[in-house]
């Protein structure tokens, strides 16, 4: 099965839209994408869009499921006699295991979570894939698709997908989160409060793009810029105090994660 087609995105709000504008940005050809969405809007040139699936047509040869979990139960009667056992099932629904999935969507003997995050949009995310029963075409079939969006990370047990979901999945909004705080506080100590946002945000970019390129710890760089007695230290130590910011991203992980667990049991019945 090659992955130019076709393709059905069930559901292009944030996260499937992300995907969306990744796998044009990386060119792939959007009168191959089918978007399966009653509301959505602004969608890009090329792509075919519908309210429902289509009642007759070619088989998908991938679907990917992008709704909220909640709206799995709303969707799946109408999606599911439309595939095969050909069609190569990826959801990325937080919290929905393969085993509710099989459910529901009985017929693609090849099933795939993935679990993508917002820069994915712009080539520069990180998607987690886990999958079942998939033979060596299937599983270059799931990461081929994904490619495109960023880093790829096969995750070897579905158990693992609540964390994955927590760290790299929420993540970027727990870091849209500090970028508002750096720039607050330096609003905080006299800054106009719009150039403490483009410092802040800058700061972020650079540091980030260093982070991957240096090839060592984050522990080792963050120690290379806080010498001994300087300014840079002072900070650090108030954030290391007591491991307070380690304790502070456990917990708001840990909520992340619990929640992925409480979906998975909704989606049990």
């Amino acid at each position: 099965m090659a992955t130019d087609g076709p393709l059905w995105l069930i559901g292009a709000g944030n996260m499937g839209g992300a995907m969306l504008r990744g796998w044009i940005g990386a060119g792939r050809d959007p009168a191959t994408i089918v978007v399966i969405d009653p509301a959505v809007q602004g969608l890009p040139d090329g792509v075919t869009v519908l309210a429902a699936p289509p009642p007759d047509g070619a088989v998908p040869a991938v679907v990917v499921l992008a709704v909220k979990p909640q709206l799995l139960d709303s969707v799946a009667p109408g999606l599911a006699p439309m595939l095969a056992a050909e069609t190569t099932l990826v959801s990325i629904l937080a919290g929905v295991e393969i085993a509710s999935l099989r459910r529901r969507f009985p017929r693609p003997a090849g099933v795939v979570r993935a679990m993508p995050n917002l820069p994915a949009a712009i080539g520069r995310g990180v998607t987690a894939l886990y999958g079942e029963r998939l033979d060596t075409g299937g599983r270059t079939l799931a990461e081929t698709l994904v490619a495109p969006l960023g880093l790829v990370e096969w995750i070897d047990r579905e158990d693992l997908f609540d964390a994955v979901t927590a760290l790299s999945g929420c993540g970027p909004a727990f870091l849209f989160r500090f970028v508002e705080a750096m720039a607050d506080a330096g609003a905080a100590l006299g800054l106009p409060a719009d150039q403490a946002a483009r410092l802040a945000l800058a700061t972020v970019e650079g540091s980030a793009i260093m982070a991957a390129a240096a090839g060592e710890p984050a522990a080792v760089l963050a120690d290379r810029v806080a010498s001994p007695g300087g300014s840079t230290r002072e900070g650090m130590n108030v954030l290391d105090a007591g491991d307070t910011l380690k304790a502070l991203l456990r917990a708001t992980l840990a909520a992340s994660a619990a929640r992925n667990a409480e979906l998975a049991a909704a989606a049990r019945g």
